[in-house]
């Protein structure tokens, strides 16, 4: 069995995490986070694909742009992977994305992690001014964008002509590092999304599924991948999850105080979290890691929360947690 790999998102604004106003310092304060999980030996620094932060209803705060940010942090990490945890397919024409995606496998020497989903940000798309199709017509494009990607990375020319994106003698150069390609991560949780998964993925991610529908969403790619006599065991299986660790119970709560909202109590932030965050001491962060662990997942992206409050959560995590996940 494959062993077990801990990605963890970089910060970037997606929720409050940033201890400053100051862009260039939040960028540094990214930085910092990326150089120091690289030391502490985790696998991989990844960035989620959105243009504002979440909730939209936050119009003030930074959002980095998330391959504007990764090629700032390839160039100063040397082990970290890269990745997005996803790429929306609908920001960008298939052919770009292969030429961005290639060159950033250039720029870090073959670090990156390629993840793509069918998008899901409806506010988003209308603010931006992108077309938010239905969820069919934006499976059917992530499986043409994945198509003409494959092809661009590997072939002197590339053409395609399919029912949303064509190109014609596309030359895409240069070509990725890794061969014959970088990691491809289909993430997701919709049915139709797994035939694609099944198709195209060399892992498959889900956010912040619980074990029980993790569960589900693996047998339902396993069943894909027998119907187009795939070996459902070429592909890994990853979570996107939330994760606060403190030294101690009391070290847990201080961390809670600053995050919680104003007229919220320590138990009642922890009540609303119990599903949605792993949450608590090392053991008991590991103790609900392991039901992941027991249904095959083998790679966790983690996303840190509270970071700004506790850098030393990285550590933490790193010293305490990650040696019992096995």
């Amino acid at each position: 069995m494959k062993s077990v790999q801990i990605g963890l998102t970089l910060p970037q604004g997606w929720l409050d995490e940033f201890p400053t106003n100051n862009p260039h310092e939040q960028f540094l304060f990214s930085k910092n986070v990326a150089l120091t999980a690289e030391k502490l030996g985790f696998d991989a620094g990844y960035v989620y694909d959105h243009f504002i932060p979440h909730p939209s209803d936050n119009h003030t705060e930074t959002f980095f742009e998330a391959y504007t940010l990764l090629s700032a942090i390839s160039s100063i990490t040397s082990k970290l992977r890269i990745g997005q945890v996803v790429t929306c397919n609908s920001y960008r024409h298939p052919s770009l994305l292969a030429k961005m995606t290639s060159t950033l496998d250039a720029i870090s020497n073959g670090r990156l992690e390629f993840g793509i989903g069918a998008g899901w940000f409806e506010y988003e798309y209308n603010s931006y001014g992108y077309k938010f199709d239905d969820p069919v017509t934006r499976i059917e494009q992530l499986d043409e964008s994945l198509i003409i990607i494959k092809k661009m990375w590997q072939n002197q020319k590339s053409s395609f002509t399919g029912k949303h994106y064509s190109i014609k003698n596309a030359i895409c150069n240069p070509k990725p590092m890794q061969k014959p390609h970088p990691t491809i991560m289909v993430g997701g949780a919709g049915k139709k999304l797994m035939k694609v998964a099944a198709k195209h993925a060399t892992r498959y991610n889900h956010p912040f599924g619980t074990p029980n529908i993790l569960e589900e969403k693996i047998k339902l790619l396993k069943e894909n991948c027998k119907l187009i006599k795939r070996n459902h065991e070429e592909i890994e299986n990853s979570v996107l999850l939330r994760v606060l660790v403190g030294k101690d119970n009391d070290d847990v709560k201080d961390i809670i105080s600053k995050l919680k909202k104003k007229n919220e109590s320590i138990a009642e932030f922890i009540i609303r979290s119990k599903d949605s965050i792993a949450l608590g001491t090392p053991d008991e962060v590991n103790e609900h890691l392991q039901q992941y662990l027991k249904i095959g997942i083998n790679y966790f992206i983690v996303n840190f929360i509270g970071l700004s409050k506790s850098l030393e959560m990285l550590s933490l995590f790193s010293k305490k947690v990650r040696p019992s996940l096995k």
